[in-house]
């Protein structure tokens, strides 16, 4: 196997900014939106990405994890650059200690049409205005476990491909199809019904029948703070609670989002 291991002896050996100086706003547009890179933290995760067809361009990883932890990853990912050196060479670069000892600098895939995602989806979520990393994340990986079919975002939310967001998520950001929504006639047009999660007088109890035995639903979450815009409220066929004890008036948004994916599976 060949390898192409670059020892760093300096926080400013050329190559390494992707891991560290620069922005996630940057890697985003590295070469173009669609090329742009992005960061997968640990084997599993990075394994996850190869698996769905994402293409490395460097490592970074602690020089034990050569033939250790990442000996599978650099098996899988032919003569790129293998960045390495201490721990505490890596820790002042990246800025935080590698406690999965692996990074991978990866290239975006264009993001999916509308059209691909929802003519043959039942149950999507869609993100207005999160912007939250860790909420997104954590998102992903209940919309994956609970048999979401996709998850589409408006242009305020987080990039599903943050460094957190992805690390999170357990890279279920890379088994769930997702893209960016402009507007929600869209899902009218692919016959879907909208439900969006508020506070109102007249939202409806999550459990309520009309819901699950809808054929194509898409579950509307906002961000916890100002919760959703009054005009997505106003426009969505369904305003639905989910029903608190204790005087709690409402849940994290990404805990929201278990509960709903789960009480408003397709039956």
């Amino acid at each position: 196997m060949t390898r192409n291991i670059i020892e760093i002896t300096s926080v400013d050996e050329p190559g390494v900014a992707v891991f560290a100086t620069l922005t996630e706003a940057q890697l985003r547009n590295r070469l173009n939106q669609e090329r742009g890179i992005f960061i997968a933290e640990s084997p599993k995760v990075i394994n996850v990405a190869l698996d769905a067809g994402y293409k490395p361009t460097a490592l970074l990883c602690e020089r034990k994890h050569i033939d250790g932890d990442a000996r599978g990853i650099i098996e899988r990912c032919g003569n790129i650059p293998i960045y390495t050196g201490s721990r505490e060479t890596l820790s002042a670069l990246t800025g935080y200690t590698l406690t999965r000892g692996v990074l991978c600098a990866m290239y975006r895939q264009e993001a999916p049409s509308l059209e691909d995602i929802l003519k043959n989806a039942h149950r999507v979520c869609v993100i207005e205005a999160v912007c939250d990393t860790t909420n997104i994340g954590a998102i992903f990986r209940s919309a994956a476990a609970l048999g979401i079919d996709a998850v589409l975002l408006t242009r305020n939310s987080c990039d599903p491909l943050n460094r957190r967001a992805v690390r999170v998520s357990m890279g279920t950001v890379f088994l769930v199809p997702w893209t960016w929504i402009d507007d929600y006639a869209e899902l009218q047009k692919w016959g879907f019904k909208t439900a969006a999660m508020a506070l109102t007088d007249k939202s409806v109890a999550i459990d309520d029948e009309r819901l699950a035995s809808e054929d194509r639903l898409a579950i509307i979450m906002g961000t916890e703070g100002d919760g959703l815009p009054r005009e997505t409220i106003a426009g969505a066929d369904y305003v639905v609670r989910i029903p608190m004890q204790h005087n709690v008036d409402s849940l994290n948004v990404a805990a929201a989002a278990a509960v709903a994916f789960w009480q408003l599976r397709r039956r």
